[in-house]
């Protein structure tokens, strides 16, 4: 059975479910690998506009699989060299969804702990429902809590006061913690999750494609630009590349006529 589960449930949508739900979608390596070819195949397809990433069962993901993670390294790499080639695959999961062409929505239906935060923090909008709970959870395990990008991107969306609290104790913070720290942009009931999620692909997908793609790729890279200046001059660039696609002037024109558009990506 395949540990992750893609289908297209609407135009322009791809849905793609973590599928170890006897095992709380937890992480080995053949999960993580089928993961990283279905984010691969949705950024080459031209149809899809937008990733919805969820969980199979009562969690989203509760982590690393603490029964055996399924390490493919020969033994004789030694633990350095094979450890830190585990290490950098399971931490380029998050890297990948981030820097995804196409935005990538976290329908976060149960527990996310640990990587599962980190698959969470590494979305561009996170909706989840009210039984959600969350946890860095590596510092638990023994761990530093600074793993899979969590150090860098958790105080860039919640803020460092705020991180600091959740890493250095690991605690648990439910939905509506979470809510109001800013890490999610919705708490729905679980009947609705999907429905908000699709609502959302919905608003996306009313603007161009390759504004949306600018706009993703702009927004996480001012987040690494040291000053005002350099966003700005960034920012320049995007609006001219915009400007010349045939999309820009399907969106002004069906803005005028009171139509919905119809972009070709062009």
């Amino acid at each position: 059975m395949s540990t992750i589960l893609a289908e297209t449930p609407k135009p322009g949508v791809r849905l793609l479910r973590l599928n170890r739900p006897d095992r709380l979608n937890t992480m080995t390596h053949e999960l993580l690998t089928e993961l990283h070819a279905a984010l691969d195949d949705a950024n080459a397809d031209q149809d899809v506009r937008v990733v919805i990433l969820t969980g199979e069962g009562r969690a989203f993901c509760a982590g690393l699989d603490l029964l055996g993670y399924g390490d493919p390294y020969k033994e004789d790499w030694g633990p350095a060299r094979g450890g830190l080639a585990t290490q950098r695959e399971i931490a380029s999961c998050a890297e990948k969804i981030r820097d995804l062409s196409k935005p990538v929505i976290a329908a976060v239906n149960g527990a996310a702990a640990g990587g599962g935060l980190a698959l969470v923090l590494a979305s561009d909008i996170r909706v989840a429902v009210p039984e959600a709970v969350f946890r860095v959870a590596f510092i638990k395990a023994g761990f530093s809590a600074c793993d899979i990008g969590t150090s860098w991107l958790l105080p860039r969306i919640v803020g460092a006061g705020h991180a600091h609290d959740l890493m250095l104790t690991g605690r648990r913070f439910s939905a509506d913690e979470a809510y109001r720290m800013g890490m999610l942009a919705e708490v729905v009931e679980p009947e609705d999750l999907m429905a908000a999620v699709y609502a959302k692909a919905d608003e996306i997908m009313s603007n161009p494609p390759f504004s949306v793609e600018l706009t993703k790729q702009g927004m996480w890279v001012s987040l690494e630009i040291p000053s005002f200046h350099a966003a700005v001059e960034f920012e320049n660039r995007q609006q001219i590349l915009s400007s010349m696609t045939e999309d820009r002037n399907e969106a002004a024109a069906a803005f005028l006529e009171k139509r919905d558009p119809v972009y070709k990506n062009r």
